[in-house]
């Protein structure tokens, strides 16, 4: 890539169907190639052995963040997830897959690029397992639990791996009685069943409901209560029923995917953590995130302050999180810092 003085700037990975033509990879005139790759991946995961010594389950690449954009990477122990999501790394994805199985030597390799975001570079949903084998699902260890993860058919590449850090210390804040919304397979639900007395789990996806029962069994917490419903009409009804709770959990799906969505997702954040600031005793907490990298960490705690302020309690801001260390943030790129992690504490 050249400037109009004819000097060299970099190089990147081009589309022509993207609105993001040109994605960076390098400042040097250097082969982009088998070696090339190697070695991001290499440094990639040497990040992760340094932050995380001793976990074998992580996001091994975080795209752009990685300076590899348009590859994601999970790892579940002996098995690799991958998403291919540009046109640049889907025309190396044969080679990347041999130098992830290389450099890992993982058992499986599975190709999770069953993704909206690729429409949008032109390139068509795929699923499938890349290399070896794979087994219906994968178990790993967060905190004092066991999940389990299905590799083909579970949310992005199996798992909400970018909450481990978040799930694990929710159970720091768990007492009393529980209350996890947005709840999935229960990756929040199960830490606060090892300290709180009950954990009511609410998550409108009935096979997700049997995968958070199955879990909860598995890791004997009979103190789980899985609820099929619609986390925003039990919230609504908890309310005027006059439940409380001493710990709440509000883990939704990204309410916006553009611009001209915040104002909608703003609503219903506010509606879910006004809510819960109801449902909450005096001296409870409340952990509320938000995966939409539309609405930032300042409109996020405007939205907060503002429920408050309806439901007429005085809160304390314990903590801000994102995600975990496995997911680094690029400075520069505020695309690569989306998820929002506050606990919040009921005056």
């Amino acid at each position: 890539m050249l400037d109009g003085r004819g000097w060299f700037m970099g190089q990147a990975l081009y589309s022509k169907e993207s609105k993001i033509s040109l994605r960076w990879l390098t400042f040097d005139d250097v082969p982009v190639d088998r070696a090339f790759f190697q070695a991001r991946i290499a440094a990639a995961d040497a990040l992760r052995r340094r932050a995380l010594p001793g976990e074998t389950t992580y996001r091994v690449i975080h795209g752009e963040a990685d300076l590899l954009p348009g590859l994601v990477v999970d790892r579940y122990g002996d098995y690799l997830s991958a998403q291919f999501l540009v046109k640049g790394t889907e025309e190396r994805k044969e080679m990347l897959a041999d130098l992830l199985v290389e450099h890992f030597g993982c058992k499986g390799l599975v190709n999770r690029s069953d993704v909206g975001v690729r429409a949008l570079e032109g390139l068509a949903p795929e699923k499938g397992v890349l290399r070896g084998q794979v087994p219906e699902t994968v178990s790993y260890a967060e905190g004092l639990v066991m999940m389990r993860a299905d590799l083909l058919g579970g949310q992005k590449t199996g798992a909400f791996l970018d909450q481990r850090e978040n799930h694990v210390m929710s159970a720091g804040y768990a007492t009393g009685e529980a209350l996890d919304c947005f709840a999935y397979v229960g990756g929040f639900s199960l830490q606060l069943a090892t300290r709180s007395s009950k954990v009511t789990a609410v998550e409108i996806s009935e096979p997700a409901a049997a995968q958070l029962r199955a879990n909860a069994q598995a890791n004997q917490l009979g103190n789980v209560d899985v609820v099929a419903a619609n986390a925003f009409d039990f919230l609504r009804d908890a309310v005027d029923e006059g439940r409380r709770f001493d710990t709440i959990v509000l883990d939704p799906p990204s309410f916006a995917k553009n611009k001209d969505a915040v104002p909608a997702a703003l609503r219903g954040y506010k509606e879910i953590n006004l809510r819960a600031m109801q449902l909450l005793r005096p001296g409870g907490y409340l952990v509320t995130a938000s995966c939409t990298y539309h609405v930032n960490d300042e409109r996020f705690e405007e939205m907060l302050d503002s429920a408050a302020a309806d439901a007429k309690r005085k809160v304390q801001v314990v903590e801000k999180r994102g995600a975990g260390r496995d997911h680094p943030v690029l400075l520069g790129l505020r695309e690569t810092r989306y998820l929002k992690c506050f606990v919040l504490r009921a005056l």
